[in-house]
Parts: C-alpha cells; sequence; structure tokens
C-alpha cells in the first residue's frame, strides 16, 4: 500500500464517540416517549373499563345510521362508519388540494404584483394582503357563508351570468358532459400532452444552456396539452351529449353543482391563505442579490423573462419551506368546515362521537388522518425542495 493512500478510520464505539453518545440520548429519549405513550393508553383504557365506557374500534364496521349530505361517492344510511370516514376523508381533500392549487397561482400574482412598478396594481396588492391575512378566518368564513345564502337570489330566480350556468342560494349549477368512453381518451391524452409539455420544457431548457438562446414555454406547451386532450376526444368519436341544469319552480335540477358549503369554505381558505403566500413569495424575490436583476438586463432579458428565469428559480430556495407551513396551514384550518356544515371529517367523526360514544377513538382517527395528511405533504415539498435547492460545486 502506497504512502498517500489512507485507510479507512473504524468506528469508535467508546463513550467518547459524539456520534455513539447521540445515538444513545436518541435511543433513551424514544423509549422515555414509548413508555409516557403507554402509560397515558393503559390509564385511559382503565378508567374507561372502570366506568363502564366501551371501548375500541368494532363501531367502524356497523351501519352509520346517518346521510352525508354532500360528497363525490354514494352513500347512504346502511353503510358503515368506516365508510362514512372515507367520504368525510374524500370531502376534506377536496378542498385541501384544490385549495392549495388555487392559493398557489393567487398567492404568486399577488406576491410578483406587490413589486410591480405600477403603484396602483402594487397598492391594492398590498391593500388585498393586509386586509386578508388581519381578519381571523372564522369571521371570513361566517361572511362568505352568509352572502352565499342570504344576500344571492332565491333557487326559483337564479342569477345566470353564462349561458348553462346559474348562481342562487342553493349554489352553482354548471352543465356537464355525459360521461363516454370518449371523455376516458380525452383524459388520457390531457395526461400525455402534460407529460410531453414538461420534456418539451426541459429540452427548451437544455437548449438554452448549450446555445444561450431562449425558446418560447408557455404556448407551446398549452398547445401539447389543448391538442392531446382534443386528440383523445376525437379518437373516442367526440362525444358532445351535455346534462344542462334546468332552473325549476324550487329547484334547479340536472348538471353539476357546488353547493354554498363547499364555496364558503373553498373561497376563505384560498383567501386567507393566499395573503400569507403572498409575502412569503415577495420575501424570497427580494432575497435575491439585486445584481442578478442587473446581469439579467445586461443579457438583455425583459422583466418578465428575468424575473422567470432568474430571479423565481433562485427564490425558490426560500419560498419552499414557509410555503409548505402554509400549505399545512390550509389543509388543518379545513376542520373549520364544522361551522358551516360541510361535512369533513371533524365533522363526521363528531356525528360518529355522538352516536357511538367512542370519543377516544373518533379522536385518534381525526389525529392519525391529518398526521398521514401532514407528513405526506411536508415530505412531498421536502423532496421538490431538495430538487430545486441550487447544487454548490
Amino acid at each position: 500500500m502506497s504512502k498517500e493512500s489512507k485507510s479507512v478510520p473504524g468506528r469508535d464505539w467508546s463513550w467518547r464517540s459524539r456520534a455513539l453518545r447521540g445515538l444513545l440520548y436518541q435511543a433513551i429519549a424514544v423509549a422515555l416517549l414509548a413508555a409516557l405513550i403507554w402509560y397515558l393508553a393503559s390509564n385511559t383504557l382503565t378508567n374507561m373499563r372502570v366506568r363502564g365506557i366501551q371501548s375500541g374500534f368494532d363501531f367502524l364496521n356497523s351501519p352509520a345510521g346517518f346521510q352525508i349530505g354532500e360528497s363525490l361517492f354514494d352513500f347512504d344510511s346502511n353503510q358503515t362508519y368506516g365508510i362514512a370516514f372515507l367520504i368525510g376523508l374524500t370531502n376534506t381533500l377536496r378542498v385541501a388540494l384544490v385549495g392549495i392549487f388555487f392559493t398557489t397561482l393567487l398567492g404568486i400574482l399577488l406576491g410578483v404584483g406587490q413589486l410591480s412598478r405600477n403603484f396602483l396594481v402594487r397598492a391594492l396588492c398590498r391593500v388585498y394582503v393586509e386586509v386578508f391575512r388581519n381578519i381571523p378566518l372564522l369571521l371570513q368564513l361566517f361572511i362568505w357563508y352568509i352572502i352565499f345564502t342570504q344576500f344571492l337570489p332565491a333557487n326559483s330566480e337564479p342569477l345566470h351570468p353564462v349561458p348553462w350556468v346559474f348562481l342562487s342560494q342553493n349554489g352553482l349549477q354548471y352543465p356537464i358532459p355525459s360521461w363516454e368512453f370518449g371523455h376516458l381518451l380525452s383524459l388520457l391524452g390531457l395526461i400525455a400532452g402534460v407529460i410531453a409539455a414538461w420534456m418539451y420544457k426541459r429540452a427548451a431548457i437544455r437548449h438554452l444552456e448549450l446555445t444561450g438562446r431562449i425558446r418560447p414555454l408557455l404556448w407551446p406547451a398549452l398547445a401539447l396539452i389543448i391538442g392531446g386532450a382534443v386528440l383523445g376526444w376525437l379518437i373516442g368519436g367526440a362525444p358532445n351529449e351535455v346534462w344542462v341544469p334546468e332552473p325549476g319552480e324550487f329547484t334547479i335540477a340536472g348538471g353539476g353543482a357546488i353547493t354554498p358549503e363547499y364555496m364558503t369554505l373553498l373561497l376563505g381558505l384560498t383567501l386567507y391563505t393566499a395573503s400569507f403566500v403572498a409575502e412569503i413569495v415577495r420575501g424570497g424575490i427580494q432575497s435575491v442579490s439585486v445584481g442578478q436583476t442587473e446581469a439579467s438586463s445586461a443579457l438583455g432579458l425583459s422583466r418578465t423573462q428575468s424575473l422567470r428565469l432568474v430571479l423565481l428559480p433562485q427564490a425558490l430556495r426560500v419560498i419552499i419551506p414557509p410555503m409548505t407551513s402554509q400549505y399545512l396551514n390550509l389543509t388543518k384550518n379545513s376542520s373549520l368546515a364544522v361551522v358551516i356544515g360541510y361535512p369533513d371529517l371533524v365533522s363526521i367523526s363528531n356525528t360518529s362521537l355522538n352516536q357511538t360514544g367512542r370519543a377516544v377513538e373518533c379522536i385518534a382517527v381525526i389525529m392519525a388522518v391529518y398526521l398521514a395528511i401532514s407528513l405526506a405533504t411536508a415530505g412531498l415539498m421536502n423532496l421538490y425542495n431538495r430538487k430545486v435547492a441550487i447544487k454548490e460545486r
């Protein structure tokens, strides 16, 4: 062996090893936490048994005995509590995922708008942020719910903003296509278009790195996505049958519908959380050195190109961690749905608790579900954060 080669040192298992002491301390902490949890659970079960309170999750297989006013899937009172909890979970995810999407779009627009050179745009964005983030979310939900249920016209005289769309105290009714095989092919074409747009973006970035020339991204990407959906629709026979809502004497029948409760929760969560996201985006962009803006201007990039290609990619390392917290807050704040009657997971758990008396079990289900959703969201955002992080050489 040459003198230049270095031997790999063995692991030091003595008490002087900082790594060994750290591992031991962590093991002790985990053991103490497990013992505390076991003690609390054992003590709770003992007290419940002494007082004659039933415990266990066997009630999940019993008929629920109540209806759910709004769900993506059919549910009747003969189905089990377990199915009811799954319906509540889908309703929660339905609000959280759509809310995260619109919050991101609105928050980015407001954050960039606060840095606009136009005084009116900058002032309006600033006023929006200050107003919505300083009014409690619960109060905003009450305001929107009153507007949707009291100030909109009755079902017999709905607003008619565009053809085949009706807005009333019954919610928003809109036309939907009658599902056929061609719609499935259109959806598959849409997914294929998204993949093609992503591949085109990667090719455009590679072309920019090799040649320094910028290829357009927005319109070619939209053309690929829309073209894929249209092509799948044509291959499937171009189905065009539409289920149109028709106003009646007391209600509006047919078509798709969004209830006032869902609109209230989605709008309230989106507008409230977007005000915080806007500040995160603004701070992230301003954290990038001014020299980067000057360099992009010297290269001939427009202000929009500089924002999209230079500032935002560097700002993401500052934006993503607090943005993850706002996504988690939005998901957890969706539990306020119970105050406006939207049947989310918490609302259905409360109903189940009142009927079965299994308070510990119902609360445990809520805790486990929100913990799983939060950990999954944080994990995905951490993966994305590592992907966009600037690699130092």
